[in-house]
């Protein structure tokens, strides 16, 4: 039986476009931004940033060397919110029956403080509502020291949940995350980026449940 659901957050939650985010980073001044992002996965900078070996100041100070030019952190989030095309709010409300329904909810995301400061915050939604109130906990790369798919990161979140793999539906729209979530025992679901995937998300639960 599935008792927990842990979720992706770009890509799944939140809808994604490497291409305006690669325009937005470029009319900021990093020109070869084509080459430096990853929609799952960054390198350089971009990764040290998601795994915590950057601050905010100093990553923000390496992209200046970047772009040859001074950078507000204002500059820098706008930057890092080209990625992000909408968010479905009848997402948010299926975690809301989720929860109801018994079900405990995460977050396990490769992300970074300028992405988190907007996500957390009541500006998310027009429901003034913050992403961390809709799960019962959340899983930051940034905050763990490692990124998806390296085993690291979940090893540290069923450590610390306390979840049991056999008992958990991992969703992520990542080919590499799901087969690192199979590896690591749990059920999976991937979606496609930009899909309602709310139908089959508990077509999902009620197989593994036995109900259909």
């Amino acid at each position: 039986m599935v008792k927990n659901i842990v979720f992706d957050f770009g890509g799944v939650i939140a809808d994604l476009s490497r291409e305006n985010a690669v325009k937005s980073f470029i009319r900021m001044g990093l020109l070869d931004a084509d080459r430096r992002l990853d929609k799952y996965h960054q390198t350089g900078i971009f990764q040290e940033l998601e795994e915590g070996k950057l601050s905010e100041e100093a990553y923000r100070a390496e992209l200046e060397k970047l772009c040859g030019k001074s950078l507000t952190r204002a500059d820098v989030q706008e930057a890092w919110m080209g990625f992000f095309t909408g968010v479905d709010i009848r997402r948010l409300h299926l975690l809301e029956q989720l929860r109801e329904e018994g079900y405990r909810l995460y977050i396990l995301s490769n992300t970074n403080p300028y992405v988190m400061g907007w996500a957390c915050s009541d500006g998310f939604t027009t429901e003034r509502k913050p992403l961390d109130a809709y799960f019962d906990k959340m899983y930051l790369s940034y905050k763990i020291g490692y990124t998806k798919p390296d085993s690291r990161i979940f090893e540290f979140m069923l450590k610390d949940s306390g979840m049991v793999p056999s008992e958990t539906l991992f969703v992520d729209d990542g080919g590499s995350n799901i087969e690192m979530g199979e590896k690591m025992g749990m059920y999976t679901f991937q979606p496609v980026n930009a899909s309602d995937w709310r139908n089959d998300l508990f077509l999902k639960i009620n197989c593994i449940n036995g109900i259909l």
